[in-house]
């Protein structure tokens, strides 16, 4: 965690800004991320067939988890949603051969206003995929859980961004 003054995906202003990439994309990290994400699947009883979200940061979190999956012998695939469909190629949207009837998580690295997950969440849909819950390593507080509440998702949390600020002395 960076403490200063800075500008949010959101567009909000924070005092603090969580570079979840620090950890999610070390190798020590890649372990712990989807030892801890795939347990948490397993305790909250989601039984998905895929894991991802939009790209950059759900990224490593889904690609540690389906590792961590496979190793389990419990598979759950991966994904990634662009925000837009790409202009070349196969114009796909959402890249991992996801099929139309997966059952989807969606992570989120950092997770302030759940707009991000929305869009995926919007996506996956369109594609005929299902939705069973958000995870997201750390929630901000700010509003992200009502606004994935209204839209009939459940949040799971690893970590709040204020636990963050207290466990640093920051709080």
């Amino acid at each position: 965690m960076k403490l200063g003054d800075f500008t949010l995906a959101s567009g909000a202003r924070s005092t603090y800004y969580v570079d979840a990439r620090r950890t999610t994309m070390c190798a020590e990290g890649q372990v712990l991320v989807g030892h801890v994400v795939f347990d948490l699947l397993k305790s909250a009883g989601l039984d998905a067939t895929h894991i991802g979200g939009l790209t950059m940061g759900a990224d490593p979190i889904s690609y540690a988890v389906a590792h961590r999956s496979w190793l389990e012998g419990s598979p759950v695939d991966a994904f990634s949603v662009r925000k837009k469909a790409k202009k070349h190629g196969t114009g796909q949207r959402i890249e991992g051969g996801l099929p139309d009837r997966a059952r989807c998580i969606v992570v989120e690295d950092s997770m302030t206003t759940g707009a991000s997950a929305l869009l995926a969440v919007d996506a996956l849909r369109e594609h005929g995929a299902s939705v069973l819950a958000v995870i997201t390593l750390v929630d901000r507080l700010e509003g992200g859980q009502d606004r994935l509440e209204t839209a009939g998702l459940p949040l799971h949390s690893l970590f709040t961004g204020p636990e963050l600020r207290e466990a640093a002395g920051t709080s």
